[in-house]
């Protein structure tokens, strides 16, 4: 068979990808096709996979390369960036801020489309493990990192954390009060996921599909708000609450890959992950939490004793 030919014994029909057809191949496919096929057999999806990595490779050893300076220089990226926090707020004080309106606007614009593309694709394959093998199977499956379509969004998601850290610029020159919670999530999520993600550890599929989700909301938001649109403040609220069940979510993940891996089922994943992957998602949890009440509740009982005064 040619490369780039479709096998003729396959029918057409709905777009199927193939992390989700052919479990065992998983290691050999490329970042992202489809097999337009009703009925899979054994012959075609060889012959596909075989035509596919001819004409579309993708070349592991190249990520595991990137991934793994990543990691040795996640650390030098961190100390870079408090750095800069530091350095550029200090240089603020003597500057008018910038406005930055426009470029804001593109910032969360381009960021909000690629997590809800993200958080299609991975919530597209996340809905499908659940669906037809388990709980167990969504958490503990390692092909979200080696699927065809789940890993390239998996390794996408990695790389974004280091853009991402581009949000705290415009904080800083835009003179806004920048908070612990902002710059803490933004260092630990960069370290967290890219030593995680050469180890393929177990969870690693609900990390990355529900801060896909989120994002994908919370971008929009920022983004219609730099446009200059009116957002109700509930919408905000709830942003928060999906963070704050975000959270709970990581614990709950954490502690099923433990009870399995004490069970002596198959979860790959290490005790040293868990213990610090907890400790990451529980201190989140208190953040955001306390981040609500100072946000929402303590503002609104403040207002509410104003009124009471001034009415008296």
């Amino acid at each position: 068979m040619d490369a780039g030919e479709l096998d003729p014994v396959c029918p057409l029909s709905p777009p199927v990808p193939w992390d989700l057809l052919c479990a065992g191949e998983r290691s050999v496919f490329p970042v992202s096709r489809w097999c337009f096929s009703r009925r899979l057999s054994t012959s075609c999806g060889a012959d596909l996979i075989c035509c596919r990595r001819t004409a579309f490779s993708y070349t592991d050893s190249w990520t595991q390369t990137v991934i793994t300076v990543g990691r040795k220089k996640s650390f030098l990226f961190s100390a870079l960036y408090a750095a800069c926090i530091l350095g550029g707020r200090h240089v603020m004080k003597q500057r008018e801020k910038f406005e930055l309106r426009k470029p804001l606007v593109l910032w969360s614009l381009t960021l909000a489309v690629f997590s809800i593309f993200g958080a299609v694709r991975t919530g597209s394959y996340m809905m499908f493990i659940l669906m037809s093998k388990g709980l167990k199977q969504s958490v503990c499956d390692q092909s979200f990192y080696n699927g065809p379509v789940s890993k390239f969004w998996a390794y996408a998601f990695v790389l974004s954390k280091a853009p991402e850290l581009g949000d705290t610029l415009f904080i800083v020159l835009r003179k806004q009060k920048l908070i612990f919670l902002h710059w803490y999530h933004h260092i630990t999520v960069l370290l967290y996921s890219w030593y995680s993600y050469k180890d393929m550890v177990a969870g690693g599929g609900w990390f990355m599909t529900m801060n896909y989700l989120v994002h994908a909301v919370m971008y929009s938001y920022y983004a219609l708000r730099a446009a200059g649109f009116k957002v109700s403040r509930k919408f905000a609220m709830f942003i928060t609450l999906t963070q704050i069940t975000q959270m709970l979510m990581g614990c709950v993940v954490n502690y099923l890959v433990y009870s399995w891996m004490q069970q002596g089922q198959e979860c790959p994943s290490h005790m040293q992950n868990i213990v610090w992957s907890s400790l990451m998602y529980l201190s989140y949890f208190v953040l955001f939490v306390q981040f609500f009440y100072e946000a929402y509740v303590g503002k609104s009982n403040s207002s509410a004793k104003t009124d009471v005064k001034k009415s008296k």
